[in-house]
């Protein structure tokens, strides 16, 4: 029996897609925009605050609602209803990334009839996305098509970690989520420098990322630096770099020195956990070990600097 799909969160669409789903999907985030046609969908949710501007523009905004207590994103209620989903799929992860479970919930309380299936994600390393592919597919009917899936990633995740783990240089890596004020990326970030034959700085696997500070990255001193902001694409990262570059001792740390220092698309990869992780986890082992992988990601989803 065919449903009817609304997801409320990037990643969760590419899951739905993945699973074979895709034309069960009848509405999506503001956000979505993977794979290809999702855009063509009616949009539930928007952003409360401009999300234009530098990452100190956008930080100062989200810090002032933090203050006032909003939440960060609306659901558009009215439009929801009229599509009348049988699946509704948001997040419990972070509550300033997305359109959060609460958030839906309060919706669906005020729900006529028989209210939508609410399946929450809420991801925080590798594993949490393997299970969060099979919470997905069960709640579509799909359990056998999400086991499949999920051991497929798991296969490709561990052919690239074999690879990388023959490479003669284990470089110590900061993964950089947030430029103004820095963040060093967390969840399931760290597990990925590390499958990808590195050491991991300043955050720790399974654990929301932290803010840092920038004597924090001095005193580490990393052998390798990639930057990827949380929503940004590449183009928006590098217009956000002087606030990086321009920092006391950028060209003295050892990652500047050797040229080991990129910027890749975070909206896109780093920060959606879902399928494509593969794929972020192909970037780290490319930008990392170039002697070893050549997955074509250079130029394309990374750009070194």
């Amino acid at each position: 029996m065919s449903l009817r799909i609304a997801s409320l969160l990037p990643s969760a669409t590419e899951i739905v897609a993945a699973l074979g789903a895709f034309d069960e999907l009848i509405a999506r985030s503001h956000e979505c925009d993977f794979p290809e046609g999702v855009e063509r969908l009616p949009v539930l949710t928007e952003a409360k605050i401009d999300a234009s501007g530098s990452s100190a523009d956008i930080h100062a905004r989200m810090e002032s609602a933090a203050r006032e207590a909003l939440s960060v994103y609306r659901v558009d209620v009215e439009h929801m209803r009229r599509l009348a989903p049988d699946v509704v799929v948001t997040q419990a992860q972070c509550e300033v990334c997305a359109v959060s479970e609460d958030d839906v919930r309060a919706v669906l309380a005020g729900w006529d009839g028989a209210a939508p299936r609410l399946v929450s994600l809420k991801a925080e390393n590798l594993a949490g996305v393997y299970d969060d592919i099979r919470a997905v597919a069960e709640a579509l009917g799909r359990a056998e098509a999400g086991a499949a899936a999920a051991t497929a990633m798991e296969d490709r995740v561990r052919r690239i970690a074999l690879a990388a783990s023959d490479a003669t240089w284990k470089p110590r890596v900061l993964l950089v989520e947030w430029i103004e004020p820095l963040m060093a990326g967390g969840n399931w970030m760290p597990e990925l420098v590390e499958l990808a034959g590195a050491e991991n700085l300043l955050s720790e696997a399974g654990k929301h990322s932290p803010w840092i500070a920038w004597e924090d990255i001095r005193a580490a001193d990393p052998d390798a630096i990639l930057v990827a902001p949380c929503g940004f694409d590449i183009a928006r990262s590098l217009a956000d770099m002087p606030a990086l570059t321009s920092r006391p001792g950028w060209g003295d740390l050892a990652a500047v020195r050797a040229g080991r220092v990129a910027v890749a698309d975070g909206n896109a990869y780093f920060n959606r956990p879902g399928p494509r992780l593969v794929e972020t986890l192909e970037i780290l082992a490319e930008f990392l070990h170039p002697e070893v992988f050549d997955f074509g990601h250079v130029g394309s989803t990374f750009q070194r600097l």
